[in-house]
């Protein structure tokens, strides 16, 4: 069934409109956003109308039901976003703690006490490449074929893991 622009829209529309808002109120919880979902709700009954007039109640509230679910979970997701953004801007804003310093400072010596066990081309390699040295700048500076480079690293960080695990209680406390 068409629904024109004529009487029978604006009929329908008059009598429909206050139960579809009173619904949505109650759904959402915010009044401002159920005007704005009822007249999505219309807009559809005007875009799609249903076959059958006679179903007219049963389908606006099919309708808005689904409008303000849809609704409710993109406040939902809104929301988490915004929480979880926060979140990360606490961390990030939050000035570390003392301890906080104090750990980092002793995991650094830790690491270095085990980068000077280590040889020189496998300390070098895994220095170069964590202070942001692309493939290509490590094998310039190493002076080996840039293929090579992935091998080096591997092969450093193996080394270092083991050296790391091999002295656990020296370095763990």
């Amino acid at each position: 069934m068409d629904i024109p622009e004529s009487d029978q829209f604006r009929t329908i529309f008059y009598t429909h409109y206050p139960a579809v808002r009173r619904k949505l109120i109650a759904l959402v919880r915010d009044e401002a956003a159920a005007e704005d979902l009822s007249q999505e709700v219309f807009l559809r009954l005007y875009r799609n109308p249903p076959d059958d007039l006679a179903v007219i109640g049963a389908w606006l509230h099919r309708v808005l039901t689904r409008i303000a679910y849809d609704h409710l979970a993109k406040v939902s997701r809104q929301r988490a976003l915004q929480a979880k953004q926060e979140q990360l801007m606490a961390v990030e804003t939050a000035p570390p703690s003392n301890e906080d310093i104090l750990l980092r400072k002793l995991d650094q010596e830790e690491v270095r006490e085990l980068l000077e066990e280590l040889p020189e081309r496998d300390r070098q390699v895994l220095l170069l490449r964590y202070s942001g040295y692309s493939y290509a700048e490590i094998a310039e500076q190493l002076q080996v074929r840039q293929p090579l480079v992935g091998t080096l690293l591997h092969r450093a960080t193996t080394r270092l893991k083991r050296y790391a695990k091999a002295q656990p209680e020296q370095y763990m406390n």
